[in-house]
């Protein structure tokens, strides 16, 4: 089992930067990829980044050039640099694992593991 952990998010004024953390524990070796989703209200979940287990990093169209995920020296821990904020950026932040890459970019319902998500709200 893998438990997932996800810190870094809170209140920043629009053009200023957040970075969120996340590690994930237990049965870590199983784990290809990470990613992060982020969920406004009234909206549905939503892919914001991912990150396969060799690098290969993709992006939502509204983030690209101001986002950036990253690994860090463990497999099992992922970052994501947010510059720029904009108050559409206003969302729950969630990280998610994955143990297969079937596909690419992945599908939310591959992820077999998720944090409880981390709070992100940009004021205008």
């Amino acid at each position: 089992q893998v438990q997932v952990v996800e810190s870094g998010g809170g209140l920043v004024q629009a053009g200023g930067s957040l970075r969120l953390s996340c590690t994930a524990s237990g049965s870590v070796s199983s784990i290809n990829g990470m990613a992060w989703y982020r969920q406004a209200p009234g909206n549905q979940r939503g892919l914001v980044a991912a990150i396969s287990s060799s690098g290969v990093t993709i992006y939502t169209a509204s983030v690209k050039g101001r986002f950036t995920i990253s690994s860090g020296n463990a497999k099992n821990t992922v970052y994501l640099q947010m510059d720029s904020l904009k108050p559409e950026d206003t969302a729950v932040y969630y990280c998610a694992a994955q143990r297969f890459v079937n596909s690419w970019p992945p599908r939310q319902y591959e992820f077999d593991y998720w944090g409880q998500g981390t709070q992100v709200t940009v004021s205008s």
